[in-house]
């Protein structure tokens, strides 16, 4: 297979070498602090878009929905849907079922008693009538043959058609006069018109023909090839002061990082973190305990206190009202090595078996 040859690139000439380097000297020089403020510019752009425009915007689309959206969603919810359910229910009531009422007991008995009639008169009527109308109709027709179409027909064969024959030869006659007269005038303005050019064309166009070839089209030309160059370095400018400007914004962002960064962080590591680390472990987790601590002593002594407020007031109830009837007694809890009941031990008795009674 073989290979493709790539066209030789044209040669340029002089002009165009000696514009280049020039222009683009010139242009580098003045495009690159366009391109690094330009840079600056949209760095700046990105970092207040980050940082206070999207907060912004989302702010003012919070407040755009709590000031303008949720009200009206509020209103066409809670106040439209059932104003428009109430009206349609009204509607239903007051519109529909009336009509349906006075379609189904008016309208359909006198649909009923209109195509009765239709049947049952009108249509019998409708033939009568008919029949009368046809007879007339022959009549008529057979007057307009007799009175209107024959003479119409003996007219048109015997009068008007010489007529119109007569009358087509004298068209013909005018007509080939009217063509002369038209050849005559288009020769004349013809004539006027060849003349008209010529003059236009000797006395206008050629000058104008050798001034756009002799010189509006090299200087055209030249023009052309330093707005070419001119637009070519721009571009190439516009590039260079790119790499420029990236170099000059990393050396920047390094000098930055280095001098303001870099220690903050090794501040943050070296020095903030085993303080903030020595701080929680002395002071922080022990405050913490400590607090856990009184919370759950204040917790349980807000138990107790509720359970003796509980137990007074149920002593207090008790007191006043009494036991109310059916109220279980509550078991009461003595020692298992004391006895019960008439066995409980005493100064003056004795439950022994060798001192008893």
């Amino acid at each position: 297979m073989e290979l493709e040859k790539s066209p030789a690139p044209a040669r340029e000439g002089c002009l165009v070498v000696a514009v280049r380097i020039p222009v683009r000297i010139v242009v580098l020089v003045l495009v690159v602090p366009v391109r690094m403020v330009w840079d600056a510019l949209v760095v700046t752009g990105r970092f207040l878009n980050h940082t206070v425009l999207r907060p912004l915007g989302r702010a003012l689309l919070w407040v755009g929905r709590a000031v303008f959206v949720w009200p009206f969603v509020g209103l066409w919810r809670y106040l439209l849907v059932p104003l428009g359910k109430a009206l349609l229910w009204l509607g239903n009531v007051l519109l529909v079922l009336p009509a349906l009422a006075f379609y189904r007991y008016v309208l359909t008995p006198l649909g009923h008693a209109l195509g009765w009639l239709y049947a049952r008169v009108l249509t019998p009527a409708g033939h009568l009538l008919a029949a009368i109308g046809a007879a007339l109709w022959t009549g008529l027709v057979w007057l307009g043959r007799y009175l209107v179409v024959l003479p119409s027909a003996w007219l048109y064969r015997w009068v008007l058609t010489p007529l119109g024959h007569a009358l087509v030869r004298c068209g013909r006659a005018l007509l080939w006069c009217g063509k002369g007269l038209v050849w005559l005038v288009n020769t004349i303005v013809t004539g006027i018109g060849m003349v008209l050019y010529w003059t236009v064309r000797i006395l206008l166009v050629l000058p104008a023909l050798t001034v756009w070839r002799r010189v509006l089209v090299p200087v055209g030309r030249v023009l052309a090839v330093v707005a070419r160059e001119v637009g070519a370095a721009l571009g190439h400018a516009w590039r260079v002061a790119g790499h420029v400007s990236l170099a000059v914004g990393r050396f920047l962002a390094a000098v930055f990082r280095w001098l303001f960064v870099e220690p903050v962080r090794w501040v943050y590591r070296s020095v903030l973190t085993p303080v903030g680390h020595a701080v929680r472990a002395a002071v922080l987790r022990p405050a913490a305990a400590a607090a856990r601590a009184v919370g759950r002593a204040g917790r349980q002594a807000l138990a107790a206190a509720r359970a003796s407020v509980r137990q007074a007031r149920a002593d207090i109830r008790r007191t006043l009202f009494g036991e109310p009837a059916g109220t279980p007694k509550e078991p009461q809890l003595t020692h298992r090595r004391e006895p019960t009941g008439g066995e409980t031990r005493t100064l003056g008795s004795s439950t022994t078996a060798l001192t008893k009674d």
